[in-house]
């Protein structure tokens, strides 16, 4: 009963205090407004005259002017009717600078910045901004960067703010340790990662600093190595990590368990389309039984079969994978089970975006016309092809299926950018001495797809001036044509071997189109008009020569590549066969022809690359004869190891080669990556050069030797050449640079041998 009668009695005086001190407002005081009006500070407190304002109600109205960040301090006080709230307004931000810092950019750091010149000093604000900045310093590996906010005061109640950096020195990976890994060695799983142990050796890594985020990443990386090789139960049960005492180093433990490796084991393909041929999409798998499991297989056999049954006009089809393990003979079945749905037809195509690029270009790239099976694989085609011609920044293909029908509506919605281009180069090279180019192209011209091109280069002992234009879609169709006027001056008389000097003008008219997807011909008409000097004939006075030729070209290509890694895989080859006649000074057939094998191994960071050339000059006139520099020459680039046309005929030992009538060489290349990281695009290799040159007319050559005084050897042989050698290529951000060091494996005393090979140049 005492219990129930305290309850009640403390309920009661509670009520009674609270109504004591709640009172109807009369009149409203502000005190300590300086910049800010009274009345803006009544607003922002939503207290009006009249109200009933209580004990509880008067901290709400502290509490919201405080909130607001305006206000340092805010108190509320009642006396009687009259409320007086008191307030003391914080300093206004002047100025934001940052001092300090070298690795980060003033730029990167102000974006992670939310205090503003001219507004509120809040502290709370600039402690997030502390905190977001040294994460900015902590994803590049600073973990030891200190930064201390300051505040300076000045008149008029501003306030300077002051971020002093003190960056450190960047946390180093030490140590990338694995416990519980049997399978695999912690070589063979740091190679996996990302992230990498710092090396001295390493000087321009970039991945060796601690980033939490990369060791995220990098235990997908994990699992998904191990998913590669058939460890399909593989966990990571803890990453642990440690900082050295001066945060300079951290070390970082992984704790794996491999669980059981499995194979595959028998893979079968539900298909419901009875149109789409079975055995075919057999074909397709890439996972094959008896060989560990691998879930890169199992994604690209899943890629493969929805873009075949795709060609077919079944679109948004759905291929399940249902796996059953064999724990016992450590076997997983698997059944690519492709859902069953409706050919799809494309109703009509919306072109989005084109300001400047006509829709026809666009509609000769894409190749799908309304009416069309709708084929997710040809739309990528479309789009590569799109984005290929360089006129595209961004090109989106968006199907919409009309509800309740088989139709689709494609939306192509395509973003332009600049498709001009001004360029100039300077460079080096053994060949060509030092080169300066300048050039101006245009790749759409008025929107048409055209290609116009102006460009003009000189070089020691080559200068040259071109210009091409190019219709890609000769009246509509899928014919490719353009001209070509050109003059280049050869002066080639002190350039090794060489021996002659040529001014050549060239018009050229060229008619090209697409055989299949791999094959491409292209008929070509030409007229040129030389003036030729040839040290060792007639006296080395200039002669007049006419040559008209018409010839075809077909080339085969067909590679995959890892652009990441600048890899490919694939062939790439062409024949080409001329007829100069015509009326022309001298009349010939030229047949040539090439292949090059390219085949990316180990991670595609290696590649194989093999290539073969062969051509065949043949006189069609009596005397045999084809002018010197009209023939092959073999050495320089073409073999290396040796001088420019430093191998084949020569008069004597002298510089003078007399070329030959066909030739035979190739090469074999590994390219493979070295101890410099891959983003730096440096490689080295190894190769293996061989090649023949055929004789030169006979006669000619035989006359004059014996007319010198006493009687020139003429050095004739058709003996194979070969070299190997070293080098290292490097994809500067300038432009490519080749250095290349060859010996000769087999040669002649008379040869002109050369060991070092640069090549240089650059674009801006």
């Amino acid at each position: 009963m005492k219990k129930l009668f305290f309850i009640l009695y403390s309920v009661f005086f509670i009520a009674l205090g609270t109504s004591a001190f709640a009172a109807v407002v009369n009149n409203i005081v502000v005190e300590g407004n300086r910049r800010m009006d009274a009345e803006s500070v009544r607003i922002m407190a939503d207290v009006r005259l009249g109200d009933n304002i209580t004990l509880e109600r008067r901290n709400e109205i502290a509490k919201r002017l405080q909130m607001s960040g305006l206000f340092a301090r805010a108190s509320v006080v009642q006396s009687a009717g009259t409320l007086t709230i008191s307030v003391s307004e914080s300093p206004v931000v002047n100025m934001v600078t940052i001092e300090g810092n070298n690795r980060i950019s003033n730029d990167d750091l102000r974006r992670e910045i939310r205090i503003r010149e001219r507004s509120p000093f809040d502290e709370s604000v600039i402690g997030a901004d502390v905190q977001r900045m040294l994460t900015l310093y902590q994803r590049q590996g600073f973990f030891g960067t200190q930064i201390n906010p300051k505040r300076i005061d000045i008149a008029d109640g501003r306030v300077n703010v002051v971020f002093e950096i003190t960056e450190g020195h960047p946390t180093r990976i030490r140590r990338i340790n694995f416990t519980g890994n049997r399978y695999f060695s912690g070589r063979q799983l740091r190679s996996a990662m990302l992230s990498n142990e710092w090396s001295r050796f390493r000087p321009m890594a970039s991945f060796d600093t601690f980033d939490e985020d990369r060791i995220q990443f990098d235990q997908h990386q994990l699992r998904q190595f191990y998913m590669q090789n058939g460890f399909i139960n593989f966990r990571i049960l803890n990453v642990s990590g440690e900082f050295s005492a001066d945060r300079r180093w951290y070390s970082v433990n992984f704790e794996v368990e491999e669980g059981t490796r499995f194979r595959f084991g028998t893979i079968e393909i539900d298909n419901p389309f009875p149109d789409v041929d079975t055995a075919d999409l057999r074909r397709l798998v890439v996972a094959r039984s008896g060989r560990w499991y691998n879930i890169d297989h199992v994604e690209e056999t899943i890629s493969r079969l929805r873009s075949r049954v795709a060609e077919y006009g079944y679109a948004f089809i759905h291929i399940d994978v249902v796996p059953t393990l064999n724990e016992e003979a450590r076997t997983i079945d698997l059944i690519f089970r492709i859902a069953p749905t409706n050919r799809m037809y494309i109703n009509q195509i919306a072109i989005l975006g084109n300001v400047r690029t006509f829709d026809s270009v666009i509609e000769h790239q894409l190749q799908v016309r309304p009416g069309d099976p709708f084929s997710r694989q040809e739309l990528e085609l479309g789009r590569q092809r799109m984005m290929r011609t360089r006129y595209f920044s961004a090109v989106d293909m968006i199907p919409t299926r009309i509800p309740d029908t088989n139709l689709m509506n494609l939306d192509v919605r395509v973003e332009e950018q600049p498709t001009g281009e001004l360029s100039g180069g300077l460079g080096w090279s053994n060949i060509n001495g030092f080169m300066i180019d300048a050039g101006i192209t245009e790749n759409n011209f008025m929107g048409r797809g055209q290609t116009v091109q102006l460009r003009a280069s000189y070089a020691q002992f080559q200068q040259q001036l071109m210009f091409s234009f190019t219709e890609p879609h000769l009246w509509g169709r899928a014919l490719s044509a353009g001209f070509d006027i050109n003059y280049t001056m050869f002066n080639y008389a002190r350039l090794g071997s060489m021996a002659y000097d040529r001014d050549s003008f060239m018009v050229a008219g060229r008619l090209g189109w697409r055989l299949t997807e791999n094959w491409t011909q292209m008929m070509r008409l030409s007229a040129m008009f030389d003036q030729n000097r040839d040290m060792h004939i007639n006296d080395g006075q200039w002669q007049s020569v006419q040559l008209y030729t018409l010839g075809t070209t077909f080339r085969y290509h067909n590679l995959t590549s890892n652009f990441q890694q600048q890899t490919h895989t694939g062939i790439v080859g062409n024949l080409s066969i001329a007829y100069t006649g015509f009326g022309s000074s001298e009349t010939f057939m030229r047949y040539d022809a090439g292949i090059t094998g390219l085949l990316k191994f180990l991670d595609d960071r290696w590649q194989l690359r093999s290539e073969l050339n062969v051509g065949l000059l043949q006189p069609l006139t009596s005397d045999e004869y084809i002018s010197r520099m009209y023939r092959y020459f073999l050495g320089g680039e073409s073999l290396r190891g040796f001088a420019i046309a430093g191998v084949g005929g020569r008069l004597g030992y002298s510089h003078y080669a007399t070329g030959g009538l066909w030739r035979i060489h190739g090469t074999t290349q590994v390219n493979f990556p070295i101890f410099i990281p891959d983003q730096y695009q440096v490689r080295g290799f190894l190769f293996l050069d061989y090649g023949i040159l055929g004789r030169p007319p006979l006669r000619q050559y035989q006359e004059l030797a014996a007319s010198q005084t006493p009687p020139m050897v003429l050095n004739i042989d058709q003996d194979l050449r070969a070299a190997w050698g070293w080098g290292v290529f490097w994809n500067t951000p300038m432009g490519p640079m080749n250095f290349s060091w060859g010996y000769p494996i087999r040669s002649h005393p008379y040869d002109r041998g050369q060991r070092f090979l640069l090549s240089f140049a650059t674009q801006f």
